[in-house]
């Protein structure tokens, strides 16, 4: 799962001004300073190599003429509620489905995982569950819907006051730190890294479905 942790990484990093509301802004007027729009709702995505499964009908085989199904996890989106203490996330998705074989009518369950990240390694909950497809006799694709949802506390993805203002005050074009990243202050960033949280869904899979799909 190394591979996952590094874009775990990468979005701790690449939302921890944006948040879950837009880039953070440049202000240029009496000085100069970094606008950071930040909310408590946590960032919404799919993990490396989990957004599709891939299944065979003879066990062990990774062949083309034994593939039986493929579904991918597409039109990923999220409605947040930030109007309690406990900020509630509701994340919906697709799963578009092919078969290899479509003689008879089938239906196929695929399981999914959702779980909630603070700072882009710690595991707060991890919730499984299962999207349901039905293939028509003659029928070689389906298509199914699920959802996940997540609480995050408002406190523990604010910033500290101190935190936030290091970040967002304006600094005078001839200030010694006025060029410099806020970021760059490891207590900086290690606050925001804190506060900063993800809702993240996927295929639960099976170590040879994820190492086929990390080498394909």
């Amino acid at each position: 799962m190394t591979s996952r942790n590094r874009l775990l990484s990468v979005l701790a990093v690449g939302l921890a001004l944006a948040g879950c509301s837009r880039e953070g802004e440049l202000v240029i007027n009496e000085g100069v300073g970094i606008q950071a729009v930040r909310t408590a709702c946590p960032a919404v995505g799919i993990p490396d190599y989990t957004g599709d499964i891939t299944t065979f009908r003879a066990p062990g085989s990774t062949t083309l003429a034994d593939l039986d199904v493929t579904a991918a996890i597409t039109n990923l989106r999220s409605t947040c509620d930030e109007g309690a203490e406990r900020v509630y996330t509701q994340a919906t998705f697709d799963v578009l489905a092919r078969r290899a074989d479509t003689r008879g009518a089938r239906t196929v369950t695929l399981p999914y995982f959702s779980t909630v990240l603070r700072g882009g390694s710690q595991v707060v909950t991890k919730r499984i569950g299962q999207v349901t497809l039905q293939f028509a006799d003659g029928q070689e694709r389906a298509s199914a819907s699920g959802q996940a949802g997540a609480y995050v506390n408002r406190a523990d993805a604010s910033l500290p006051a101190d935190i936030r203002e290091q970040i967002t005050r304006r600094r005078k074009a001839g200030d010694p730190d006025a060029a410099l990243d806020p970021l760059a202050d490891p207590a900086v960033r290690a606050a925001v890294q804190r506060a900063t949280f993800e809702l993240l869904v996927g295929f639960q899979l099976s170590e040879p479905q994820l190492r086929y799909n990390a080498t394909r």
